[in-house]
């Protein structure tokens, strides 16, 4: 047994980015303590406020602190997320994958993970052409009920009225997180006649692409909220891709969502 202060200076290591081998090589407790301790679903008896239960594990379950991140990383995770589900006794993980041509996309979203998971270390893993970006939390299910066996696209897709209520707080937040995941900004051109001379001109449309149904629905609804008007463009038949493209419409994603970066 460790007492209360051997443990909060094995997790303090831990939060100022130490790995679980150093620590462990430091202080002589074994990886596996240090990581029961940090992964821990009740706080350490009178350790500090850092350390209680998540905003979802308390007796009376709220929001996260951060509600605008959660909202972010809520679109993020609806896109581009998923969460494994280890044997028991293994701790789930979060993977997002980001594309490396959006270097600043990454960046945010590890930002908006360590607000909403500020206890828990955000990892990366190198592919090819992009990053996935990694975290290990007890409390991934917590957070993100819309886990579940199989492929997003293949289950249904509702939020709970909690996170309802986050996304009718942060809507801009939420469309900003779907859009950095699943979303694209692109110049389309035309050209038209003008006084018998063809003339060529550009305009921005956004384009959200996802195979759910459900998820396309919750960006659509968003967008219905804030005025933005949306059309289906099919792909084989299939309406897997909304626009954005009515001058006013799109006049509010530039100042509210703006190009991916």
């Amino acid at each position: 047994m460790y007492d209360v202060p051997t443990r909060e200076q094995a997790l303090a290591l831990v939060a100022q980015g130490h790995s679980l081998n150093s620590v462990s090589k430091q202080t002589g407790i074994s990886r596996a303590a240090i990581r029961g301790w940090r992964t821990r679903l009740e706080p350490l008896p009178h350790v500090g406020e850092r350390f209680r239960p998540c905003s979802r594990c308390r007796p009376v379950p709220g929001p996260p602190e951060d509600t605008a991140a959660y909202a972010y990383l809520l679109g993020l995770y609806l896109g581009d997320g998923s969460i494994s589900q280890p044997p028991r006794h293994r701790t789930p993980s979060l993977r997002l994958t980001l594309d490396d041509a959006w270097p600043g996309v990454q960046q945010e979203a590890a930002a908006a993970l360590r607000v909403v998971f500020p206890h828990n270390a955000v990892g990366w893993v190198q592919k090819v052409g992009c990053h996935d970006l990694k975290l290990s939390s007890k409390h991934l299910t917590c957070l993100f009920p819309q886990h579940g066996p199989g492929k997003k696209h293949e289950r249904r897709i509702v939020l709970e009225p909690w996170q309802q209520e986050i996304v009718d707080a942060h809507p801009w937040e939420f469309v900003r997180g779907l859009i950095h995941s699943d979303g694209c900004r692109m110049i389309n051109w035309a050209t038209r006649l003008v006084r018998g001379e063809k003339k060529r001109y550009e305009y921005v449309r956004y384009f959200f692409t996802n195979v759910s149904d459900d998820i396309r629905r919750l960006y659509t609804d968003t967008l219905d909220t804030l005025g933005v008007e949306w059309t289906h463009c099919t792909r084989a038949g299939r309406p897997y891709n909304i626009s954005v493209a009515r001058k006013a419409s799109v006049a509010l994603m530039e100042a509210h969502v703006g190009p991916k970066y």
